[in-house]
């Protein structure tokens, strides 16, 4: 269990390695490059929402 602690990251790492690979291979390149960048875009426009307190104001009005 130790070893597993004082190597977290690099473990966590090696498994969405894997998994980018895994998807890169499965579904192409370009496909891949076109999910991570919704991703991103997806983590920016929630970040936006949730900074400027526009859903609250929607969801708290009367």
């Amino acid at each position: 269990m130790d070893y597993l602690e004082k190597n977290r990251y690099p473990i966590i790492g090696g498994i969405v390695g894997a998994l980018i690979a895994l998807c890169i291979f499965t579904i192409g390149f370009w496909k891949m490059i076109l999910v991570l960048f919704l991703i991103g875009l997806g983590i920016y426009i929630g970040l936006f929402l949730k900074r400027t307190g526009i859903i609250d104001l929607f969801i708290n009005r009367k």
